[in-house]
This record gives C-alpha cells, structure tokens and sequence, in this order.
C-alpha cells in the first residue's frame, strides 16, 4: 500500500518520528556532556571560594590550588544551631538547592564552613545564599583567624540587572565587607552613609531590592556560624 504523504495522518506521525529522534539526540549529547558540565561547576566553585580569600586562580589551578590552601580535613558541616553534623563532605554540599528547595525546613538546611591556611595564618570560608530581585544569589565570606573580623568577600549571582543588580560581584562592593564582624548585624544603606563605618556598607544605587537581599542572605547565615564559633 502506498503511503499518501499529503494526508494529515502521514505529517502527524512523521513530526512524532522527527521530535522522538531529536529529543534522543539531545538527550545523548547532554548526558555525554554532563561530567564535564559537573567539572566545570566544581571548579567555580572552587575558584569562588579561593576568591573569598584573595587568592586569584585560574581553571587551569583552581584545583591545585584548592588543594594547597584548604584544609580539606579539617572542613566541617553544621547544623542551623551550629552543631557540628558527622558524616558530611562540606564540598559536597550544594546550599543554592537546599535554599531552593522549598520542601526543606530552613531548620534542616546544612551549613558547610571550609578551613583554610593562608600565609601561615587559619581562615574559615562560609557560603552565603539568598535571593535578589529576579533571582538567587549567592557568596563566600573568609573569617580570620579570631573567628569574628571578616578576611575577604565574593558575591555573584544568576539573573541580576546588568549595571544595577549585577554589580554586587564586583569588587568596589564586596570589598566594603572586609575588616566587618560577623558578630554583628551589616545594614546595607543607600543614603552613602556605608563608607567606612562598621555594621554598614553602602548599597548598590538603583539596586535597592538585590542590595538588601545581600543583607538579608549575609546576616542570617553568619548568625550560624557565629554560634559555632562561640562553641568553639
């Protein structure tokens, strides 16, 4: 029997066909792909955390020099009450999914802090994670040794606007956090009162919204970690 090509049936199941060996093409390639899309989320992630501590890496050395500088076994998982949770890689830990996760009780988010030796001197990096105006955002604070005075600071973010939003990764704005206390609330302000005064930074003009999501993401994740500090 000839198969009339014209007819709608014909077209019907030729797009069927057509949109099954596609859909399967995509799939291939992107499981085929996914090691090194996971590679390359490893490394950021890396290089982000070496940020936090003013350490400049490339991809070519994030990985080695993650390895030289933190103190993998010394890295730790909290809890929200800052207990320590045993049976956990601190690396291993994504906090942008559990923060999406609106399933997950904030209570039974895990808080990993990374243990770092810099020129002979401990930090401590913690990740921060919260929301901006069209997105999440998120970041990496370096503590110095005294458990309290902040080393060093990285902010980036997913869907921020550019020249307004987006500006909290550069560094004229995360900078204004080093030398603050975790121990303390850090207000951002937009009336330019920020500029070297303890407990407040400057917030990003005409970003007002992602401005206080930083706020809002540093002081309540810090507040953990201050109470492992005050544990320990």
């Amino acid at each position: 029997m000839a198969i009339n090509k014209d007819s709608n049936g014909y077209t019907f199941m030729f797009a069927i066909a057509l949109v099954v060996i596609v859909g399967a093409g995509l799939a291939a390639v992107s499981m085929g792909l996914k090691p090194m899309q996971d590679k390359n989320i490893e490394v950021k992630k890396k290089m982000d955390i070496l940020g936090a501590l003013n350490i400049e890496s490339t991809r070519e050395n994030a990985t080695q020099d993650y390895d030289k500088y933190i103190k993998s076994d010394e890295c730790v998982v909290l809890d929200s009450d800052g207990n320590v949770k045993d049976g956990l890689v601190a690396f291993d830990i994504d906090i942008k999914v559990q923060f999406r996760d609106k399933t997950l009780d904030p209570k039974d988010r895990d808080y990993p802090l990374y243990v770092a030796e810099v020129d002979g001197e401990t930090k401590y990096v913690i990740p921060v994670v919260g929301s901006g105006l069209w997105g999440p955002i998120w970041g990496y604070f370096a503590v110095n040794a005294d458990k309290e005075s902040i080393y060093g600071a990285k902010f980036d973010h997913k869907t921020e606007t550019p020249g307004l939003g987006a500006e909290i990764k550069q560094e004229f704005y995360y900078s204004q956090y080093v030398g603050e206390k975790i121990t303390s609330q850090i207000k951002s302000v937009k009336d330019g009162s920020g500029a070297g005064v303890n407990g407040k930074v400057d917030g990003i003009t005409g970003g007002t919204i992602t401005s206080k999501g930083v706020e809002e993401m540093v002081n309540r994740t810090l507040g953990v970690y201050v109470k492992y500090f005050n544990k320990n």
